[in-house]
């Protein structure tokens, strides 16, 4: 065909529309926790079963209709087979659409599929990205030790500094990679300064808003990209499952499912199941999560056994005033603190918790606490720690569900237990 010749491209049919969708009602005019319970469901016709069944197999019957998705290049609407398309993936993406007010969502096996899949998709070889020093760790890795693999270049900043972002982008930056709550500092990306800079500078800004997550802040209403999850954390919420999600525009997240199917990210239906289940309380969950963190950061804030409070809805931290703003005052359940006699002392104290148990990962219904110096920032040297504010006795807490008065009554039980029998 003569390129010269645009015939074929006129005659296309096809438009782009939001999805794929199985329920076909996003609820987006409704409430949170009407999103969350109603958006997605697929109700049975055969059975009138209330919730989506689990459609655990890998592939469908093949009929005209899907042959015409194949030749019109439009599969990701059609079930073919699981890895492209389950019935199990539509149902719970369509209500992280719904959730996260997106034309379109993917789920992935795991948190690091859908941040792997969505860079990769998003820059080409020669390209530039900016991203912080303050990232997840798996994130960092695969940033600073295998992009280079393909020739692309990474710059790490403050992200905190717009002057710093600023300068280090370049006519080869294609991407803006930053976390909206960082770990475990809690640092706050400045989103409308980053979607300003994006656009100006023909960029695409993503954003991982697990530490948030949807119901605190909406960062695609904000003019980000893509917004990415690690649906292991807040929005499973009971430690039970890992995954990861995206959204964004329907243009934007079909460039990255080719991407997925390459890598091999899709997400089983059983995990989609408990995924779709576990957001229906996804409001309910944060609002306490939200509550409880808030309170128990005043509450050690008194404690003269603890140095310095980490945590975004405090006015102590730096970026109070804007993170009040855009989240309407919700701050996340995750708080870090400094405890007096360093990580020999943060040792300590772990062990003599009841309720906040010892463990990595962080957004379930149960409390979870942990020390950086010896789990996500462990492969950092002492002056690497040092240079990005993880001081000695630094630690880290996702605040749970539980009683809050059970929860400051632990805490106050295990500083007596260590500080009095020194």
């Amino acid at each position: 065909m003569d390129i010269k010749d645009d015939t074929w491209f006129k005659d296309l049919k096809r438009k782009r529309v939001s999805g794929p969708e199985i329920n076909g009602n996003s609820y987006r005019n409704y409430g949170e926790s009407t999103k969350c319970v109603h958006a997605g469901q697929y109700d049975d016709p055969n059975t009138n079963a209330i919730g989506t069944p689990i459609f655990q197999n890998s592939t469908f019957y093949l009929n005209d209709s899907v042959y015409k998705a194949i030749e019109e290049g439009s599969t990701r609407d059609s079930f073919i087979y699981s890895r492209y398309g389950n019935p199990s993936q539509w149902a719970v993406q369509e209500k992280i659409s719904s959730i996260e007010n997106a034309e379109s969502s993917i789920v992935f096996s795991s948190g690091m599929a859908a941040i792997s899949s969505t860079i990769l998709a998003l820059i080409e070889k020669g390209a530039h990205i900016v991203t912080s020093r303050d990232l997840y760790g798996g994130t960092y890795n695969l940033l600073y030790e295998d992009l280079q693999k393909y020739g692309i270049s990474v710059s790490f900043v403050d992200m905190t500094n717009i002057k710093e972002i600023e300068e280090s982008i370049n006519p080869k930056t294609k991407l803006l990679y930053f976390e909206s709550l960082s770990n475990p500092l809690l640092k706050f990306a400045p989103i409308p300064s980053l979607v300003k800079l994006a656009k100006e500078n023909g960029c695409r800004l993503v954003i991982d808003n697990t530490f948030l997550t949807p119901y605190n802040l909406k960062v695609l209403d904000l003019g980000v990209d893509i917004v990415i999850n690690s649906a292991t954390k807040y929005l499973g919420g009971h430690s039970d499952l890992i995954a990861g999600t995206i959204s964004g525009s329907r243009k934007l997240i079909d460039q990255i499912w080719p991407q997925m199917l390459k890598n091999g990210g899709s997400l089983d239906p059983h995990a989609c199941f408990l995924l779709e289940r576990s957001l229906k309380t996804l409001s309910l969950r944060m609002r306490t999560h939200n509550d409880n963190a808030l309170e128990l950061a005043h509450f050690f804030q008194n404690r003269e056994e603890i140095k310095k409070v980490y945590y975004p809805g405090m006015d102590s931290h730096p970026q109070y005033d804007l993170i009040n703003h855009l989240t309407d005052g919700k701050f996340s359940g995750m708080i870090s603190f400094e405890i007096i006699g360093g990580d020999k002392m943060a040792l300590r104290l772990l062990k003599e918790l009841k309720l906040a148990k010892e463990a990595t990962s962080l957004g379930g219904v149960e409390s979870l606490i942990s020390l950086p110096f010896n789990t996500s920032q462990a492969s950092l040297t002492k002056n690497q720690k040092k240079s990005i504010g993880i001081n000695e006795g630094l630690i880290r807490l996702s605040v749970g569900i539980e009683d809050i008065e059970d929860l400051k009554y632990d805490f106050e039980q295990a500083f007596n237990k260590i500080f009095n029998n020194n």
